[in-house]
């Protein structure tokens, strides 16, 4: 066996995989290990600085749960059996090509990720458009950015985001919409946090339907109900106009449209708009002067205003206040939409959306089809759009879609109306997941599931939110027979070219690294407002991650767009949209009386098939829950923690209640995180719908209309184990995560989670309607250990009480408490603070909601960094504390800086208290 502390210690450059700030990383890795992560303090998008998931890189880099080999099923019945590639490969072809042959091009789709590399991107494009001959090829970016391209392409005339980071240092207003940035974009908030360090006139407005840490911090919070964006920006409009702050020369001559929207918001008065939205008309009369006063005004937004059923349209309407005041193109201003995956931009500029052509082209256009048809050597591409993601699945489960290709995306979690999609999947004759993990929940209806190479991998470019891309490398190989996404769609194009009757496929995928596939998606942007003609490979290597557009000749690429004020549309003037009025949906009513929001939380990212193996990164939230207002829980008999069934119009699922003011009444929230891998059901998208933008097809994942009862599950279990710090703690207790997510669906209410640090523990929490089985409880004891003759045991048969304790040497590692669970709390922080089992054995089995003197608990961890918790901060908040006191103290948000707004919070409601 080799000596891992023997082999030297390498560092490659590479960027994080989460979201689309596109943080530089250096990964440092020993053999076949990835031992550690830093930011990369020359990398222009975060000099130097990490979230709490990005600086945790490397612990979710882990063999559990890796799809290793190709694996296939004679049936939908049968087991997955080991093949090998080329088996594989020919076997997908074959029924692909069947196929086509029995129902057109239009029978197959392809379904991939913003995660891939723009590599990866071009040719699963390619290959769906131009050797298949269908434009069902989408992405799970229709999920997130598709509202804010078809915002930028209605309003500027391409998708091209005008702004970069540097300018949240230079802007005077700030106004951030349907963004938590403080969780989604930790290291953008960072600099916001900075820019108003630095420049304290800077006004910071932030529009949410909830107090969240990034609107706690806002100089101006406008809490509208969902849904009411629009009205909202056409009052700050109207107040623009009518006081003056309009810049008339720059809508004379470098915009359109505009008398016909100045029509269209004669009426919305601040007055008007108050009653809609349901905030104060002077606080939308203060954010309307704000903005028209400040020299530079720039507004970022995200999911919440983009899933909607009017995405497109609240982007239109957020972009008419910089083009209305001429504040676009200019240092400090403009709109600046926050991609929410690493390579999402990238997906755009390929075209590898089902609406979408290479390099911004447009389907419509019989030119620029010609221009894609000849760039790669094919008489035409379709013309008809593809379905796109909801579209998709709808089509899967009509029988119109027989064979579906999923790529580095998890559809039965992440879309709609879940119960659909998945029977969507269950009947659809052939699926494909390429997919580098083995327990995400598409892999269960994978006929064919392909082993692929993830993040500290692969090579290839990612192109983030300010249009800049970077030249990822590999630190590691692959493990197992694993391969680069790009490779396995080029290979597969080799394998289908010759069964479609497309011999050329041969010569169309001549790609033999991805470098070669890069030159081919730089010179399909040649003359395009995208130009990347002047990078390659060795000068991004040479001259460090770049912006475009950066074409042949080129120095260095540009950092703000339309500085000339001429446009991308045909005129070159900008547009003005008249929007819609819609509101959400569907609306709240008798049966289902409460608005439901969904969104992100700090410390976890999409379906957590990552961040979900890294046990501390379940410290600041452990388990699913519905955040509600107190006084909808208190009219509803409700008490905070108590489990609440939570219903829609499709479905229902069963959760947590926490008490809150972060919501208002009448609303409520769920992360998007929790699912089938840590949950009994499918999560938040059981209840959402699929009614969709009618532009950008992005669907309104963000409300839901929905009714909170209580639910009467009696019989309660924690189970919860403890490992001890070696090196194959974590692997031990993701076996054991792994294992008992199979068991979840067997309970009314089940929850997973993993806690602690260098001693992972792993927790599950069981609620039911009738007596949990005894047998089927000495099974989970197996699984998590407590089966051990060393055990302690307490049993009250007359009741249904049993319990279990494990000490292993002088610390409790282990509990199960069944039928009577009042002591879980302050056993489940006994056990992950290490505490000394000796003053805790007599307590352990005593009905005993709080703790002994001897088990004082530390309280929910807030700086996920340095390990400090809630409580430890709050017994710091005194008269005379400020936040540099309590940082020189306990060091909390002095290293990735995520906890920095909490912290903050904690402090001024301290104060407030005193």
């Amino acid at each position: 066996m080799t000596d891992m502390s023997e082999l030297p210690t390498r560092t490659t450059r590479a960027t994080c995989c989460y979201c689309g700030v596109g943080c530089g990383v250096l990964i440092d890795h020993e053999g076949s290990r990835i031992v550690n992560v830093r930011g990369d303090p020359d990398h222009p998008a975060n000099f130097g600085r990490l979230c709490t998931k990005g600086a945790t890189l490397h612990l979710s880099a882990q063999p559990q749960s890796r799809a290793l080999y190709p694996e296939l099923r004679s049936s939908k019945e049968a087991a997955r059996q080991r093949v090998s590639w080329d088996a594989a490969l020919d076997h997908a072809a074959e029924r692909f090509a069947a196929t086509i042959r029995e129902h057109g091009p239009d029978s197959v789709a392809f379904y991939i990720s913003g995660q891939l590399l723009t590599e990866d991107y071009y040719v699963f494009n390619k290959l769906a458009k131009g050797l298949v001959g269908t434009n069902n090829v989408d992405t799970n970016s229709r999920l997130c950015m598709s509202s804010a391209v078809v915002a930028y392409k209605q309003t500027l005339g391409a998708d091209a985001p005008p702004c970069s980071y540097e300018d949240i240092g230079l802007t005077d207003c700030l106004l951030i919409a349907g963004s938590n940035t403080a969780y989604a974009h930790p290291i953008v908030f960072r600099r916001v946090e900075d820019a108003r360090s630095a420049r304290p006139h800077m006004k910071m407005i932030v529009v949410d339907p909830r107090r969240t840490d990034t609107a706690a911090g806002a100089d101006l919070h406008l809490a509208i109900l969902p849904g009411t964006d629009i009205w909202l920006y056409n009052a700050i409009l109207n107040v623009l106009l009518w006081e003056g702050y309009c810049d008339n020369a720059f809508i004379r001559d470098h915009t359109e449209g505009f008398d016909a929207l100045r029509e269209h918001v004669r009426e919305v008065t601040p007055a008007v708009a108050a009653r809609v939205c349901g905030v104060k008309a002077e606080d939308i009369l203060t954010a309307a002067r704000w903005w028209g006063e400040a020299p530079a005004a720039m507004s970022m937004w995200c999911q919440g205003l983009n899933q909607s059923t009017h995405g497109t349209h609240n982007g239109a309407a957020l972009i008419a206040l910089s083009l209305a005041t001429g504040k676009i193109g200019k240092p400090g201003s403009g709109p600046f939409s926050l991609t929410g995956q690493p390579n999402a931009m990238g997906g755009r500029e390929v075209g590898g959306l089902a609406n979408l052509l290479s390099a911004h082209r447009d389907m419509a256009n019989p030119a620029h089809r010609a221009e894609v048809a000849a760039l790669w050597g094919v008489d035409t591409v379709p013309d008809k759009p593809g379905f796109t993601a909801v579209e998709l699945f709808q089509a899967v489960r009509a029988g119109k879609v027989r064979a579906l290709w999923v790529a580095c995306t998890n559809p039965a979690h992440s879309l709609p109306e879940q119960s659909a999609v998945r029977e969507a999947l269950a009947a659809c004759d052939f699926v494909v997941v390429q997919d580098a993990y083995t327990n995400v929940e598409t892999a269960a209806y994978a006929d064919l599931l392909l082993p692929v190479a993830t993040w500290g991998e692969k090579e290839g470019t990612v192109t983030n939110s300010e249009r800049r891309i970077t030249h990822v490398l590999p630190a590691l190989d692959a493990p197992g027979e694993a391969r680069a996404d790009w490779r396995i769609g080029r290979d597969f194009a080799l394998a289908l070219g010759p069964r479609i009757g497309r011999p050329e496929a041969a010569r169309m995928f001549d790609y033999p690294t991805p470098e070669a596939v890069f030159a081919e998606h730089a010179e399909s942007t040649r003359g395009r407002d995208l130009d990347i003609t002047g990078l390659t490979y060795a000068v991004l290597d040479e001259q460090g991650p770049q912006q475009w557009p950066f074409p042949a000749g080129a120095e260095r690429g540009r950092a703000r767009l339309y500085e000339n004020f001429r446009f991308e549309t045909p005129s070159g003037r900008a547009r003005f949209v008249v929007p819609t009025q819609a509101i959400t949906a569907e609306a709240v009513d008798a049966k289902f009386p409460l608005h439901l929001t969904s969104g992100r939380l700090r410390d976890q990212w999409h379906t957590m098939s990552r961040t979900g193996k890294v046990p501390q990164l379940y410290n600041h939230v452990e388990e699913a829950r519905i955040d509600m207002h107190p006084e909808d829980m208190e009219r509803r008999g409700l008490k905070d923690g108590q489990l609440v069934r939570v219903k829609s119009r499709r479905g229902a699922v069963v959760l947590r209640a926490r008490a809150t003011d972060e919501v208002r009444a009448g609303q409520c929230f769920v992360s998007m995180h929790w699912s089938s891998t840590v949950l009994n059901s499918p999560g938040v998208n059981m209840l959402t719908p699929s009614n969709f933008d009618p532009f950008s097809k992005q669907p309104e994942l963000k409300h839901a209309a929905v009714n909170v009862e209580k639910v009467d599950l009696p019989y309660q279990a924690l189970m919860l184990r403890s490992e001890n710090d070696d090196a194959a703690a974590t692997a031990r207790a993701l076996e054991r995560l792994e294992s008992l997510a199979a068991w979840l669906p067997r309970f009314a209410y089940a929850s997973l989670a993993m806690a602690g640090r260098e001693h992972p523990a792993v927790v599950l929490r069981i609620a039911h309607d009738s007596p949990i089985e005894q047998e089927l409880l000495d099974q989970l004891d197996r699984i998590m250990g407590l089966d051990d003759e060393r055990c302690s045991f307490y049993s009250d048969a007359a009741r249904g009480i049993t319990k279990r304790a494990l000490i292993d040497g002088e610390v409790l590692v282990g509990i199960r408490l069944t039928g009577e669970t009042a002591a879980s709390g302050w056993l489940r922080d006994a056990i992950v603070d290490r505490l000394p089992a000796e003053e805790l054995r007599r307590w352990l089995f005593a009905p005993l909601a709080q703790p002994p003197a001897s088990a004082k608990s530390r309280g929910r961890v807030v700086c996920n960094c340095l390990n400090v918790s809630e409580n430890e901060i709050l017994a710091e908040i005194k008269p005379g504390c400020t936040f540099e006191l309590l940082q020189d103290k306990l060091k909390c948000g002095t290293s990735c800086g995520s906890c920095v707004p909490e912290v903050r919070r904690m402090l001024a409601a301290g104060r407030a208290a005193a």
